[in-house]
């Protein structure tokens, strides 16, 4: 499984993963199976709220699953119409939010789940 994380910096598995999935500045793409990484920028095309096509601004690379503190429901229902499936993932880094995955440690979002509390945009 090709696991998209978002982050500040691509620091490979010691990433830290970044708070709103939509806001980061860049995505790190892992496969679970080989531990390849790849770095995914940003660039804005996923940062304006509810504007973007998700599979667009992937820049082709094939993603199984997003982990990601917080991500907008409307982001969450364009990943889930592609079949990409939504993690909330911890703080920390990529590695250690990889271990909880394989675990079943991080829930998934189930499209049109109510989370409360959720922010919307790019308040860091």
């Amino acid at each position: 499984m090709n696991v998209c994380f978002p982050v500040l910096q691509n620091l490979g598995l010691a990433s830290r993963v970044y708070g709103h999935f939509s806001c980061a500045p860049e995505y790190v793409v892992v496969d679970m199976i080989t531990c390849e990484v790849a770095t995914i920028s940003n660039g804005g095309q996923i940062l304006r709220y509810g504007t973007c096509d998700p599979v667009d601004g992937l820049d082709g690379h094939r993603v199984d699953a997003i982990a990601a503190g917080e991500i907008g429901g409307a982001m969450q229902q364009k990943l889930s119409r592609v079949g990409i499936r939504v993690f909330q993932a911890r703080e920390g880094t990529i590695g250690e939010n990889l271990v909880l995955l394989e675990e079943n440690g991080l829930p998934e979002h189930l499209p049109d789940q109510d989370r409360p509390g959720h922010r919307h945009g790019c308040d860091h």
